[in-house]
């Protein structure tokens, strides 16, 4: 195993050259490559150097969530789901009106405020790959000392970028732990494609991690265009047999019905996630999900009973307490 990929970074880094890459990327929006051929080093090198000013407080971030916790809807969730742990999100507009980009930047916020608060010190904190869990990343600026875990691979399209797991090594440096990412796709080809990755060092000293996760951040999918992205690598036939098998939700990359179970189907084997049940023994699962479409998805996966917590908006809340349980 790469022992950077599992350790963290070292404190002794040049002050002056973390602040001067920090000023380039935080305030003057330059990119990580082209950071990158400015200081003539990897994108992973600025990135790890990112996360050190941050945790080494040479860049302190000061998150003004525009959105206020709706206190009613999140006891009421937490009533009628029992649930240990239940954030509903409100924007100061119709969150109905909010872009699509701007709800998942303010779920990440909101669930990172919330995992800030739950993380004790020695916590193994498992993070499953999401647009949702990419913002929490970037929203986190604090934790207390634990590991962090990826629990999925990341996008197929996407896989081999080094933004796919900056969740886990912000949260990481955040909490000065050791990372362990998975810079593998969620879904692979095949069986043996994902049987040969699993045997591969780094990556199996990851999936050596799963049964010691005691709190994880999942994103729940929809089996719909644009909301699931399993759905959306899928060819249009695979998606139809899946649909006529009852999918009608995805989490970690695992198919559920309408009544929360999860549904056996090759795609168990083709992807490199947590399995169900090692997600079943976590103590604290939250789940991080908006948008109307997903409504029927956030219930089957409250049904599945695999959550203790739910990060979610009103518009979603509302629907959920006025659907039949």
């Amino acid at each position: 195993m790469d022992p950077q990929s599992a350790t963290p970074s070292s404190p002794a880094i040049d002050v002056f050259v973390a602040a001067s890459i920090a000023r380039r990327f935080y305030l003057e929006n330059r990119s990580k490559s082209e950071i990158a051929d400015e200081f003539l080093m990897s994108r992973f090198k600025v990135a790890r150097i990112l996360a050190d000013a941050v945790s080494q407080g040479i860049v302190q971030i000061d998150i003004t969530v525009p959105v206020k916790i709706d206190v009613e809807l999140s006891l009421a969730l937490k009533e009628r789901f029992g649930l240990s742990y239940v954030t509903v999100i409100d924007h100061c507009q119709d969150v109905r009106k909010m872009p699509p980009d701007e709800l998942v930047r303010w779920l990440g916020a909101a669930a990172a405020r919330l995992i800030s608060d739950l993380i004790d010190e020695g916590d193994v904190l498992g993070l499953a790959w999401g647009r949702s869990v990419e913002a929490l990343g970037k929203a986190i600026t604090k934790l207390a000392p634990c590991q962090v875990v990826q629990l999925t691979g990341s996008h197929p399209d996407h896989w081999d970028c080094d933004e796919s797991v900056s969740a886990v090594l912000r949260a990481a440096a955040a909490g000065g732990g050791a990372a362990y990412p998975l810079h593998v796709p969620l879904l692979v080809p095949n069986e043996l494609t994902a049987a040969i990755l699993g045997r591969q060092p780094g990556i199996a000293a990851t999936l050596a991690q799963f049964p010691q996760v005691s709190k994880a951040v999942v994103e729940i999918g929809a089996w719909a265009p644009g909301l699931s992205t399993v759905y959306d690598v899928l060819t249009e036939r695979e998606r139809e047999r899946y649909r006529d098998l009852g999918v009608c939700a995805e989490m970690c990359g695992h198919l559920f019905d309408t009544h929360g179970n999860v549904l056996p189907t090759e795609l168990n084997d083709r992807v490199i996630s947590i399995g169900v049940e090692d997600l079943r023994r976590v103590p604290d699962v939250i789940g991080v999900a908006g948008d109307v479409g997903k409504t029927e998805a956030i219930c089957t996966i409250l049904r599945s009973g695999l959550l203790t917590g739910l990060v979610t908006d009103g518009s979603v809340a509302r629907r959920i307490l006025s659907s039949p349980v």
